[in-house]
């Protein structure tokens, strides 16, 4: 221990002092500029005044530290604590000691304590909540834990007091030292008050609030919070509670008076901007930085199965910016704010504005919107009609002299079609083959044309071979429309005439020659049939019909996503360009996610983007009255020749294709790849494929299995489409046919005369029909068939669709047969598995209660190029 402090000895306390401020202290000391005002057993007080004459007070305690003194010095200089002031007095305190001077001027005792009982303790609550983020290493993810305390103390004429502490208080005021005995009662009532409110003593120590704020309480749910602040604490304020939240307590509620939207238009403009907000105390605040902040927060708002698991009355505690103070939004109003909005985040990853300038084709973001409860609406009254006749087309109007009768389906497209045209939007018709697209565009534009909308003529855009199908289609069905069929060496002689002509047909391959002339001409309308063809941005047709002028574009196509989604964003464009974002905004919001992941919201997000201006329907749901279709796999071993060739060259191949990978990558690596696989597909269909149509040895297993086949289904009276990729392999079973005596016909890419042995099939004149997949794929009603064997399936299932729905169509009355032959533990069956995922990504966007799942990878190739087994 240190000496007494009446003996007391620089050397014991000097290390307490900078060096330099006990150097001053001396000095002061020396000039005598410190006064000795009261010593009461180790605390004193003081006075010095500075050269400028200028007086501070100082009160130290001195309190033993093994054998030294600590000092805590407060002076009311700048310097605060432990200055030269302090050091001064003490210095003054330790000279006046070993003089010997009498010190009684200055020492003080105790004054003597009154016993009051008549104040009443205020109750104090203070609320306080922690946040802590850690990784969790069993879920692998960061997580947030947050704690929330409440704290009970009691005031007594402004000295507070809490929990076990001592019965009394001791307070110094002007009229002396006072115990205050504490109210045991009054004090239990107030914590059994708490106690009745729902709140429980808590048993775990918390850093939300420190212990020196009172005794701590909890709830156990952000739910009872909510519930204890919005509906407890007024009640306890008006009881006379003072009411401590700190900043960091979540539950400071703010309530909301009014939530409005508020929409500016202009008919003038192809855009509308839109602002959502709350009304808090008068004041009005934007809501979409809130939800943005919200959203960055908590990302699982984005999630819509996480969102589905919510009850409508509970609440999301977002945060007001820039303020301590939270706002409660019920899940109920939560819901359509961000399912019409929550892919903007996407857009804007650093801030949103107060307003947000949407197209009109945005328009379908305010029926969520719209359909919330207790939103005030400022204007928009037209938006909101155009989102409503998008989500609810009305009744279709079917024009007159239509030589057609509409089925319900198909006057529902009708409706849709004409929808669109009287708000000028582009669209994706992108019904199954055979549900009659067709018929429903050409109903579509002789309506057009009679309301006065066809001024200028409507430019259908397709693939050489359904020129003359659109031909005799528009004169049979709408016979009225002055039809022009712009195609031949003389084309040219009709440039100067084109708005003569109502409907105007031409060809993906002719359209960018002849380019120059038809931008001249403004169109009412663009279609683009069989639109799947503009599925590369690159393509001179999709570069070409970037520059016609029209009111509207329009895509027919059963096919809309065949490969991955870089081809439904190629197709919206060219219909709406911008509207998807770029290439590279669409690929890092929507492709990359949903394809590679996959991103289920993403998906969500996307479905509900393109929902209005894509309308499909399958033959399942809406063609009841089509018999059934029955699909087989029919599986092939490969004979001993076949298995020894596939083997050898698929080690030489796997090797090509891997050194080819790891030189230049997987991406760009797909020619080789593609190669590689058609030598094997050639390998098992046929050898001669390999080899050249001249060399013996011995058959082909599937082609053995095909003419088997054949003979057993012409003898129960089948009429047969034979589907091969390959014009070789077909020219190998026309030779096995001749020789067998088997009539049929032949139709591949190389057939100028398409509608010559279609018309021979459907009349009987032969009953097998052998079509190339590339030339038969589209533009074919081949009803008389009831059977279809797929030589060699390829790894598009969407193309191998197409060719089924030759015969799979409306005004088939037979049950469909479609069998694929395969050969067993080949490249075939692994190309079949790869259908299968392929297939899962055009399902889950187009289809809403498909999820999506697909990924092609190194994997799936190595499981390409395994051995047979």
């Amino acid at each position: 221990m240190p000496a007494d402090i009446q003996q007391l000895r620089s050397n014991d306390w000097r290390n307490e002092f900078a060096a330099g401020d006990f150097r001053r202290g001396q000095d002061d000391a020396a000039a005598g500029r410190s006064q000795l005002e009261r010593l009461h057993d180790n605390r004193l007080q003081a006075s010095c005044q500075d050269s400028a004459g200028q007086r501070y007070q100082q009160r130290i305690t001195l309190s033993p530290y093994g054998r030294q003194w600590r000092v805590n010095g407060r002076c009311t200089c700048p310097v605060a604590h432990n200055c030269r002031h302090v050091a001064a007095a003490l210095l003054t305190l330790e000279q006046l000691q070993r003089s010997g001077a009498d010190l009684s001027a200055i020492r003080s005792s105790p004054p003597s304590a009154q016993s009051r009982a008549d104040i009443a303790p205020q109750p104090i609550l203070s609320l306080g909540s922690l946040s802590r983020v850690h990784f969790d290493a069993r879920k692998g993810r960061m997580l947030e834990q947050t704690q929330h305390r409440a704290a009970l103390a009691f005031s007594y004429a402004g000295k507070r007091v809490h929990g076990k502490q001592p019965d009394s208080v001791r307070l110094r005021d002007d009229q002396g030292l006072w115990v205050i005995q504490r109210h045991a009662a009054a004090e239990a009532r107030c914590r059994q008050q708490l106690l009745d409110a729902g709140l429980q003593l808590a048993l775990r120590r918390s850093d939300a609030l420190p212990e020196s704020a009172g005794e701590a309480f909890e709830l156990p749910s952000d739910a009872a919070w909510i519930d204890f602040v919005s509906q407890q604490l007024p009640v306890l304020a008006e009881q006379g509670w003072q009411i401590e939240p700190r900043n960091d307590f979540q539950f400071n509620l703010a309530a909301v008076d009014r939530w409005y939207a508020q929409v500016n238009e202009s008919p003038a403009q192809d855009w509308f901007e839109l602002e959502l907000g709350i009304e808090i105390d008068g004041q009005p605040h934007s809501l979409l930085p809130i939800l943005l902040q919200a959203i960055r927060r908590s990302p699982w708002l984005l999630n819509p199965q996480a969102m589905a698991l919510r009850d409508d009355d509970e609440v999301f505690l977002a945060q007001l910016p820039g303020q301590s103070r939270r706002i409660a939004i019920p899940f109920a109003r939560l819901r359509p704010l961000l399912a019409s909005l929550g892919e903007l985040y996407q857009d804007s990853p650093e801030d949103w504005p107060s307003c947000l300038r949407l197209a009109r084709a945005d328009a379908p973001r305010l029926l969520p919107l719209s359909q919330a409860a207790g939103l005030h609406w400022q204007g928009g009254e037209q938006l909101r009609e155009l989102a409503q006749r998008l989500q609810h087309s009305p009744q279709a109007r079917e024009p007159e002299g239509l030589q057609a009768q509409l089925r319900p389906y198909q006057r529902e497209g009708l409706a849709w079609l004409q929808t669109l045209g009287e708000l000028g939007l582009g669209g994706i018709l992108a019904d199954d083959m055979g549900l009659g697209k067709t018929l429903q565009t050409l109903a579509y534009l002789l309506g057009e044309q009679q309301a006065g909308r066809l001024q200028q003529p409507a430019l259908l855009v397709m693939p050489t071979s359904l020129v003359a199908n659109w031909q005799d289609e528009a004169a049979r069905f709408t016979p009225s429309l002055r039809v022009l069929a712009l195609q031949g060496s003389q084309r040219q002689r009709h440039f100067a005439t084109l708005a003569d002509y109502q409907v105007i047909l031409t060809t993906y391959a002719l359209l960018p020659r002849d380019c120059p002339a038809l931008a001249r001409q403004a169109f009412s309308v663009v279609i683009c049939d069989e639109a799947q063809y503009l599925k590369n941005p690159r393509n001179k047709a999709y570069q070409a019909l970037s520059q016609l002028t029209c009111r509207q574009r329009l895509c027919l196509t059963g096919t809309p996503l065949e490969n991955h989604l870089g081809e439904l964003w190629a197709l919206f464009n060219l219909l709406m360009p911008g509207w998807l974002g770029d290439s590279r905004q669409f690929t890092r919001h929507y492709r990359q996610p949903i394809e590679s992941q996959p991103d289920s919201p993403r998906l969500t997000q996307l479905r509900q983007r393109i929902r209005p201006f894509l309308l499909r329907r399958r033959k399942e749901d809406v063609a009841r009255e089509l018999p059934a279709k029955t699909e087989i796999t029919h599986w092939v071993s490969l004979s001993p020749a076949q298995r020894d060739r596939y083997e050898t060259l698929r080690l030489a191949l796997d090797h090509k294709v891997r050194a080819e990978i790891q030189r230049q990558g997987l991406a760009r690596s797909q020619i080789v790849i593609l190669e590689a696989l058609l030598r094997l597909r050639q390998c098992c269909c046929d050898l001669r494929l390999l080899d050249g149509p001249t060399s013996s040895g011995e058959p082909s297993a599937k082609l053995t299995a095909l003419l088997d086949m054949l003979d057993e289904l012409l003898a129960e009276g089948r009429r047969v489409l034979v589907f091969s990729q390959f014009t070789g392999m077909l020219a190998l079973i026309e030779q096995a046919l001749q020789a067998r005596g088997i009539r049929y016909g032949l139709l591949t890419g190389g057939t100028t005369d398409r509608r010559t042995p279609v018309a021979q099939f459907q009349a009987g004149a032969f009953p097998v029909f052998l079509i190339s997949l590339k030339a038969g794929g589209t533009g074919l009603n081949l009803t008389a068939a009831d059977t279809v064997i797929h030589f060699d399936p390829w790894w598009n299932p969407a193309a191998e669709a197409q060719a089924s729905d030759r015969a799979y169509r409306i005004g088939q009355d037979k049950p469909v047969f479609v069998y694929r032959l395969i050969s067993r533990g080949s490249v075939e069956e692994k190309i079949q598995q790869l259908q299968q995922r392929k297939a899962q990504l055009a399902h889950s966007l187009l289809d809403q209660n498909q999820a999506s799942g697909w990924q092609l990878d190194e994997q799936a190739l190595a499981e390409l190029f395994a051995p047979l087994h």
